[in-house]
């Protein structure tokens, strides 16, 4: 039995809920994170309209505040969202062969860890309406956190905006503390990345190069040397 699109798309909103209350929770912090970095409420909500991917945005209100070039901010959104080209690689396999380009588009630009997942987890090929569903809740509850945040950078007192705006390191910490109790590479990796990027930021000569390129070298030589010196083995799946 072929399920309408309709159908698809109610799926979507009932497994889009979760998502959407996670994205308001870290959006949250990222207002903040956008008010600190001198965006109007209307320009954080905009930027969380057009670019959905929380370490990106945080790269670039980061690299913004620390007075980076265009240049600069340009090259480690690449680095930071390079995995996206990846997924979007990964679902064009989901989509049937007839699916217009236009529904393809849509999907790569909305793509995100959270709807790849559930997305390409559906057996046989992809409906569309599924991923808009969750886009649905998703998308609108990712900007009005950030919305709500960066007013609330604006109206709570400075030491209660910096006491919050820790939330958000915090959803990083809880990315990297799971599998760095797991592998003890990551977690030398980690070690090793807190410690060159405080060298960075003393040592003579390399404390003169700005916040932004420091940032970048650091991400492109230590990411570059784990893949080289340990890379993950892939997969291989028997079943026939």
């Amino acid at each position: 039995m072929i399920e309408s699109n309709m159908t698809w798309y109610k799926k979507g909103l009932r497994d889009g809920i979760p998502i959407a209350l996670g994205y308001f929770a870290v959006s949250f912090t990222l207002g903040i994170a956008a008010k600190n970095a001198g965006f109007t409420a209307f320009q954080s909500m905009l930027t969380s309209m057009l670019i959905n991917a929380s370490a990106g945005e945080f790269a670039g209100f980061t690299l913004i505040a620390a007075g980076a070039g265009l240049f600069e901010v340009a090259v480690m959104e690449l680095i930071a969202n390079a995995r996206y080209l990846l997924m979007s690689c990964a679902l064009s396999q989901k989509l049937s062969p007839d699916t217009s380009i236009i529904h393809r588009l849509i999907l790569g630009f909305y793509i995100t860890d959270e709807y790849f997942g559930l997305s390409v987890a559906r057996p046989g090929y992809l409906n569309p309406f599924y991923t808009y569903g969750m886009i649905t809740l998703g998308g609108p509850g990712w900007a009005l956190g950030t919305l709500l945040g960066c007013i609330m950078g604006n109206v709570l007192a400075t030491n209660i905006v910096n006491a919050l705006s820790v939330g958000l390191y915090g959803m990083f910490l809880a990315i990297i503390i799971p599998p760095a109790r797991k592998s003890k590479i990551i977690a030398g990796l980690v070690a090793i990345s807190m410690a060159a990027s405080y060298a960075f930021s003393r040592l003579p000569v390399l404390k003169d190069i700005s916040s932004g390129i420091r940032i970048i070298l650091l991400t492109v030589l230590i990411a570059g040397a784990a893949a080289i010196l340990f890379p993950v083995k892939e997969e291989t799946n028997d079943e026939h």
